[in-house]
């Protein structure tokens, strides 16, 4: 069965101010921004409130009534970013997370209430921390997103609908409750319809001909009697796994214990569906609010342990509990397929799988970055700095071998650099260059072999190259662009040679 929980924020954004300015707590003060040539208010705190003084009230008549109500400029934007940050602090206690309108969350809490040992201590602890952190809240739960939003914004006896008795709930609430239309609210008070009880149980088609479609799809959505979707600030990861904390853990071996259960729970799994984990993610709820996460790759899909904690082991050290962690989670945002036997990394040896070579890079990895570790293909191009690509993993294989009637460099510079020379004769190699201020003497030199531009791919001049050494034993892959008969050519070195 589900179970929805929405939490309303009832003074979002004046709360955000007194937590940044507590010296405004007790002082009446509006947010307001310029509508048709006049402010007008769009959020008043309480005791501004308590003044008589309401939103879409126009300021200087407000100042008439209090003159020291103070006034800051709305900032339209602000809501939105407020329940954000708010539902994915709320990741802590479920899964799914949704920003309602402007003002509140919904939450889908089925299956996590048990954790807080109920719905009762479940809720009260959301609610507590919540008005901790200066925000006045009311929160309820209910079977349906549509009776919980009724009774947290109209309720007055209990927050919490037992299951299957929304219905009851609903009947003494006004027709506000069901988020309907100003117009379809204003022809109901007319006809004195002030309570969902005085109209509900009215002939579908009388209420269809008078109110509309709008009035029957909120009370089968407030009934469950119709699927309401909702919007997850971030979808639910296919991999996750969850552990709440009975007491908020603060020291690294407590970290390690729920890394270890929550990496076997999803191991286990991944290694059901033959999967493998290529990325996942640690993330730590600490009380305070504050998300700490670590974050590793592997080279191949993995479903080891033992392998993946090393890699997670590098890391640890980086999280600071501080008063506490309540929640950890385990994503793997990141999954291939993990056949029983994989293909060898490297044929070291006849029938290797190079299992030991993978996690071996995963170290390295973990310890230097991904980013220094690379394995290059042969693309199929003449021009050198399109012949060579970087692979996609180590379980890529190239599509073409590599080119061995024709000499190359073991190591290709990224961008060819110019370099000064002294030539005999304009077709012959150099007889000395000079490459970053220093001076080499020619000593033994091979080519030319002239590579031409792929035509359809970039126009431009062709190169003439020359495997060159100098007197001390260093050779160098040279080449001249164009030739001395169409100018002044330029020459460039590279690439360098074992």
């Amino acid at each position: 069965m589900r179970r929805y929980v929405v939490i309303w924020f009832r003074h979002l954004k004046t709360d955000w101010m007194v937590r940044r300015q507590p010296e405004l707590k007790d002082v009446p003060f509006v947010m307001a921004a310029p509508e048709k040539g006049r402010m007008v208010i769009k959020a008043a705190n309480m005791a501004a409130r308590a003044k008589g003084i309401d939103t879409d009230m126009v300021v200087a008549d407000c100042r008439a009534l209090l003159p020291a109500l103070q006034v800051f400029d709305d900032k339209p934007e602000l809501a939105g970013k407020l329940l954000h940050a708010l539902a994915e602090w709320c990741l802590r206690y479920t899964p799914v997370a949704a920003i309602d309108r402007h003002d509140g969350l919904i939450l889908d809490v089925s299956g996590c209430p048990h954790l807080w040992g109920g719905e009762k201590p479940y809720l009260e602890d959301m609610v507590t921390k919540l008005q901790g952190f200066g925000y006045d809240v009311r929160a309820a739960i209910a079977d349906t997103i549509g009776a919980a939003w009724a009774v947290c914004h109209y309720g007055k006896a209990s927050w919490a609908v037992e299951p299957c008795r929304q219905l009851e709930a609903l009947l003494p609430l006004p027709p506000a409750a069901l988020r309907l239309e100003t117009t379809i609210l204003e022809r109901l008070e007319k006809l004195g319809l002030c309570q969902i009880g005085s109209f509900i149980n009215m002939p579908r088609k009388a209420l269809r001909r008078r109110f509309g479609v709008s009035i029957l799809s909120r009370l089968d959505q407030a009934l469950g009697q119709q699927l309401e979707a909702m919007q997850p600030v971030h979808p639910v990861e296919p991999y996750q796994e969850r552990l709440p904390s009975p007491e908020p853990v603060r020291t690294a071996g407590g970290i390690e214990v729920a890394l270890k259960l929550l990496l076997e729970k999803l191991c286990q799994r991944l290694a059901r569906e033959e999967q493998g984990l290529r990325k996942c993610l640690f993330k730590c709820y600490r009380v305070d609010g504050v998300l700490q996460q670590i974050e590793i790759g592997t080279s191949r899909p993995s479903q080891n342990v033992v392998h993946l904690f090393r890699l997670f082991e590098l890391k640890i050290a980086t999280i600071e509990p501080a008063l506490g962690i309540e929640v950890f989670t385990l994503e793997a945002p990141v999954i291939e397929d993990n056949r029983p036997i994989q293909d060898a990394l490297w044929n070291f040896t006849e029938g290797g799988n190079g299992t030991a070579i993978g996690e071996l890079l995963d170290r390295i990895a973990g310890r230097l970055g991904v980013h220094t570790i690379h394995r290059y293909f042969p693309d199929e191009h003449y021009w050198p700095e399109r012949s060579v690509k970087l692979a996609g993993s180590v379980s890529e294989r190239p599509q073409t071998c590599w080119r061995k009637d024709l000499p190359r460099p073991i190591h290709l510079l990224p961008r060819p650099e110019a370099i000064e020379v002294t030539v005999a004769i304009p077709d012959y190699p150099p007889m000395l260059f000079i490459y970053k201020g220093e001076l080499h003497k020619v000593c033994k030199a091979d080519g030319p072999e002239r590579i031409e531009q792929e035509w359809w791919l970039q126009q431009g001049q062709y190169r003439d190259y020359y495997c060159v050494e100098d007197e001390n034993g260093a050779r160098y892959w040279l080449y001249r662009a164009g030739s001395y008969e169409q100018g002044d050519p330029k020459w460039f070195i590279h690439g360098f040679f074992a």
